[in-house]
């Protein structure tokens, strides 16, 4: 076999394997979370853009549509929505007064943060159920997961 197409076949097995992982991953720490935390979980357009805005406070429509990969359309669908469930304020532009900068409400500030903690809670629990080496193993893909979420996302736009 040649280099090529062992590294080739690496990539394959490492794409397919992540493909299928992730999302399995996901899925699990949502459902676990989801059974424990005490209020209604958002529908996941309205819970990614408060995310986004939690880590991006002041951004506007335009740039959370961008980040989320929306049209801005959906993303302002969404806005009214969560400012409508007192989620999410829309302050106005101090030079141009047609847009408008996101921020969370203190609700929501308090809530994510609760998410948060109980998802470091679940994935706490289980990692001890693991060997040194897949923890180890774990803390070196950390990095490269990362720059695989830039790369695919910037690919996106």
């Amino acid at each position: 076999m040649s280099d090529a197409s062992a590294a080739s076949g690496g990539i394959d097995r490492a794409a397919s394997g992540l493909a299928a992982c992730l999302p399995a991953l996901h899925r699990t720490l949502e459902r676990r979370v989801a059974s424990i935390y005490p209020h209604p979980k958002p529908p996941e357009g309205q819970l990614l853009l408060l995310k986004f805005v939690a880590q991006q406070e002041g951004a506007t429509v335009r740039e959370a549509a961008e980040a989320l990969l929306m049209k801005p359309n959906n993303v302002s669908a969404l806005v009214s929505q969560l400012t409508g469930a007192g989620e999410l304020e829309r302050r106005p532009d101090s030079a141009d007064k047609r847009v408008a900068h996101l921020y969370l409400t203190a609700t929501s500030r308090t809530r994510l943060a609760e998410v948060r903690d109980l998802e470091t809670a679940c994935l706490a629990e289980a990692l001890p159920a693991l060997t040194d080496d897949e923890l180890d193993a774990l803390g070196s893909a950390l990095g490269a997961l990362t720059s695989l979420t830039r790369h695919l996302h910037s690919a996106a736009h």
